[in-house]
């Protein structure tokens, strides 16, 4: 049996892709192509790794065990690739997502530390939802997450990493700015503005602060943590948001930080796939952030 580089690139990437279509454009490929290099490992596997439906190609059991191996291998290859293309101990690409909040306020400052670190610069980053980075990381498609939301994945492997804390946000001019000390009853009846279903953010107000109130209301969902800002500016309503989101915000005077009822820290999380092949700049990474510290840069 002779397995090529080629024929796992196309199985991975119609992994990541679900369709020919999609696998042959991110190759660069003809659909042709793909579809007969998926049919030559199929034939040397001797087993189906993906089950078809309505022109979608889902990954079945056979496909699952294979991802992490040939994700493995790829990277193993890319790894010898750029071995003598970059000086310094690390190389390689760095594939990085990050949830809201984290990917705009702590992670750039992580990479340009890291970058001055080790001297690799191959990073990409995609910045969406808790649940959209978990997605993507046990599909392959990232390396490492960086995240604040709750994990209910068995296949994620979660290391602490930072914590925040989070506050109430509200115009400068409302009324709860008044009170000394904030307390849950003063929230009664509130209207609030949150983030869309899958973000950390909005986990953490259901459990620890809505937990608390009989009575509030949402009267926006919105999935941008600036346009949130914005509409609490606006009058529009409240929100529960993190300290470094609401930093440069509350600088500019367009929104009031209150401290919640009660000091709860929220964590943030260093995440990977428990079959993900940590290549040596994936172990530098990990390393390096877990011994990072935010830079005061408020």
């Amino acid at each position: 049996m002779s397995i090529s580089l080629k024929q796992l690139k196309v199985f991975v990437s119609i992994a990541q892709e679900k369709t020919i279509t999609g696998a042959a454009d991110k190759l660069f490929l003809s659909k042709a192509a793909v579809s007969m290099a998926l049919s030559e490992l199929e034939k040397q596997l001797g087993h189906k790794l993906f089950d078809r439906s309505n022109n979608r190609l889902m990954i079945n059991e056979q496909g699952k065990r294979l991802l992490p191996v040939a994700d493995e291998m790829l990277s193993r290859s890319h790894t010898i690739e750029k071995m003598f293309d970059q000086e310094g101990p690390v190389s390689g690409r760095l594939r990085i997502g990050s949830s809201d909040t984290v990917g705009i306020q702590v992670t750039p400052f992580l990479l340009q530390d890291f970058r001055e670190h080790s001297g690799h610069t191959e990073q990409s980053m995609f910045i969406s939802n808790t649940a959209e980075i978990c997605r993507k990381l046990s599909e392959f498609e990232l390396d490492i997450g960086l995240v604040e939301g709750q994990i209910r994945q068995n296949d994620l492997m979660m290391l602490p990493w930072l914590q925040d804390e989070m506050v109430i946000a509200c115009p400068p001019e409302h009324p709860l700015t008044q009170l000394e000390h904030l307390t849950f009853a003063d929230l009664e009846h509130s209207e609030w503005i949150l983030r869309e279903q899958g973000s950390g953010t909005r986990d953490f107000f259901l459990n620890h602060v809505a937990s608390h109130l009989r009575d509030w209301h949402q009267v926006l969902e919105l999935n941008k943590t600036e346009a949130i800002l914005n509409c609490v500016a606006a009058g529009i309503g409240v929100t529960c948001i993190s300290d470094y989101a609401i930093a440069h915000a509350v600088k500019d005077g367009r929104v009031a930080a209150l401290s919640l009822p009660v000091e709860i820290k929220r964590q943030y999380w260093l995440i990977y796939h428990k079959e993900k092949y940590r290549s040596p700049l994936m172990e530098t990474f990990i390393h390096f952030s877990q011994a990072w510290e935010m830079p005061d840069y408020q």
